[in-house]
């Protein structure tokens, strides 16, 4: 091989290199931006439900919530919102899980997980094992048998 078919492959190599990179780095981000959208729309409905249990004493309905959540600024993002507040009494702790929706886009940087409305407003990512495992603490057996339905 000549001087200037090494510089070709190397040429083309680099460029091939540099691009599956931009992809990959592209991909993240996407899915990153996604992900602090819906981080800040259930920030939102957060601040909804603060106001509303501040005015009422107590947790807006589903009926209330899913009004008011298509209006939300990066609904989009979020997805299908589980409304927990059926299963909220006055001896419910503020980590009680209120709301939580699905991510299924995947990255390296970022895996599986859930987005998650606490009761004291409090928003968070949590990775699918930890938030099954907090779920499953805070599940009555009436509510189980209701998802299975």
């Amino acid at each position: 091989m000549n001087k200037r078919q090494k510089n070709i492959l190397i040429d083309s190599t680099t460029v091939i290199i540099i691009t599956v990179i931009a992809v990959v780095a592209m991909i993240n981000l996407k899915n990153w931006v996604n992900r602090s959208e819906a981080i800040r729309a259930m920030e939102h409905l957060g601040q909804i439900v603060l106001q509303y249990r501040k005015n009422y004493g107590s947790v807006p309905p589903e009926s209330y919530v899913d009004r008011i959540k298509e209006d939300l600024e990066g609904y989009a993002r979020l997805g299908e919102v589980n409304y927990r507040a059926q299963w909220i009494d006055f001896e419910s702790t503020s980590d009680e899980i209120l709301a939580y929706t699905e991510k299924h886009r995947t990255s390296w940087l970022f895996g599986k997980g859930y987005v998650v409305l606490h009761l004291d407003g409090r928003v968070e990512w949590m990775d699918k094992q930890e938030f099954e495992n907090l779920l499953a603490q805070q599940q009555s057996p009436m509510e189980i048998e209701m998802l299975r339905k």
